[in-house]
């Protein structure tokens, strides 16, 4: 299983939470200062150390953490792919608010039973992004090694464990408050699944991604048979089809099918949304709950 075409096209908000992550960790890292990061009961009551806790939210404490918490962080790209980098970008400040809230509360609640220091780094972000993982992606294929059953997504599971071994005992809370945040998106808690940033905010990440995207495909002419469900679905939504029309580049056939769509309905799809991602997930999560 993969998260889809490699690289960031159409994830700029997780290309930028990479490059953050990155930076920090290898900054207070290569300073000798890693030690310094995460932040405890004490940290909370003083208003001196709030920045503290800002930057433990992002920065690792070691290269182990940071190898597998970026791994997580881009194969979860796939998630802002689905549901757009809005959305997206509501699901990253809720997920991060709300493990950070509950962290808090555990440190207080705790205070002297817990670990004086909770691992640093996007901890929330990351496991919060394991409940859409575990409800939503469907499996593909199973394997069989030495009797034990495997899926194409026991891999992230496994890389979401070592993460969680890494700080062990650090790392217990972190990862309980990610699950958390991440139940009450699914659950839709205030709404917060509807909610979208205003469109400055969505013009601002827009702009990252100009880099990524790709010169557009020649234009072929392509004849059509009878109209599936598909076809007689865009055609309410867009009007009249066209025989000229753009021929959807695999790679983006590849990220809807990655999603668990069938290849001919993602392709279709991409036709009528004239290769817009966002547009083609729409059409094909509507289609599915008719």
């Amino acid at each position: 299983m993969n998260g889809g075409p490699s690289g960031f096209q159409n994830a700029p908000v997780t290309r930028n939470l990479v490059i953050a992550c990155a930076f920090l960790t290898v900054l207070f890292v290569a300073r000798g200062r890693s030690a310094s990061l995460g932040f405890s009961y004490q940290d909370i009551t003083q208003r001196l150390r709030f920045l503290r806790i800002i930057v433990s939210t992002f920065a690792f404490s070691s290269v182990p953490e940071l190898m597998f918490g970026l791994y997580l962080l881009y194969y979860f790209r796939l998630f802002e792919r689905q549901i757009g980098s809005n959305k997206y970008s509501v699901f990253v400040v809720f997920s991060l608010s709300a493990s950070l809230l509950f962290e808090v509360l555990a440190l207080v609640f705790l205070k002297e039973r817990t670990t004086k220091i909770l691992a640093s780094g996007p901890y929330g972000l990351i496991f919060a992004s394991f409940i859409p993982f575990l409800f939503d992606i469907p499996i593909s294929s199973r394997i069989h090694v030495f009797g034990v059953p495997f899926s194409d997504k026991s891999f992230i599971y496994l890389a979401g464990l070592q993460l969680f071994l890494s700080s062990w005992k650090r790392s217990f809370v972190p990862t309980i408050c990610g699950l958390l945040a991440g139940s009450l998106y699914r659950l839709n808690v205030f709404g917060i699944r509807r909610i979208k940033f205003p469109q400055f905010v969505a013009s601002f990440f827009s702009r990252f991604s100009r880099s990524d995207s790709q010169s557009s495909p020649p234009r072929v002419s392509i004849r059509r048979n009878e109209p599936t469900f598909v076809d007689q679905h865009l055609a309410r939504s867009f009007g009249s089809t066209t025989t000229s029309i753009p021929e959807p580049p695999e790679s983006s056939i590849a990220m809807l099918v990655s999603m668990g769509f069938d290849s001919n309905s993602a392709r279709q799809a991409l036709v009528r949304a004239r290769n817009d991602i966002n547009v083609a997930t729409n059409i094909l999560l509507e289609t599915q709950t008719r």
